[in-house]
């Protein structure tokens, strides 16, 4: 019975921690700055990301190719925001749904800004060849 409570304990505390550790990363990426080029890309006017943006960008980050694997996708972002946007409808928790999804749009951005940058990159050096 105390093995039992204590990995259930365990498992919780590893969850939790795993969580927070994937939320500071996903925060770091969207901290960076977004391309003008990908701003651009996605019709966003006077540089600022909104929640509306993240469909936009999604089809984006699906249209670039991923020369390089390994650099991050959006699926598990994409199911957050879908999370995020449904605790949305509370209320309560609407603006920190805002800010939440605003975090996953400027990541979205961020991703395909890296694609794009190491496409463009992978192709300078074919030229150069």
């Amino acid at each position: 019975m105390f093995a039992t409570m204590l990995l259930t304990i365990s498992v919780v505390a590893l969850s939790q921690f795993a969580l927070y550790y994937w939320r500071a990363v996903l925060a770091g990426v969207a901290a960076q700055p977004v391309s003008d080029r990908v701003l651009a890309a996605a019709h966003v006017e006077d540089g600022r990301l909104l929640p509306q943006h993240f469909a936009t960008l999604a089809e984006l980050h699906n249209l670039t190719p991923d020369l390089k694997p390994g650099q991050g996708g959006l699926g598990l972002v994409r199911v957050y925001y879908r999370l995020v946007q449904g605790l949305g409808m509370l209320p309560v928790m609407a603006a920190w749904s805002e800010r939440e999804r605003v975090i996953c749009v400027r990541y979205a951005a961020v991703q395909v800004g890296r694609r794009l940058q190491t496409n463009l990159e992978l192709a300078a050096s074919m030229r150069s060849c």
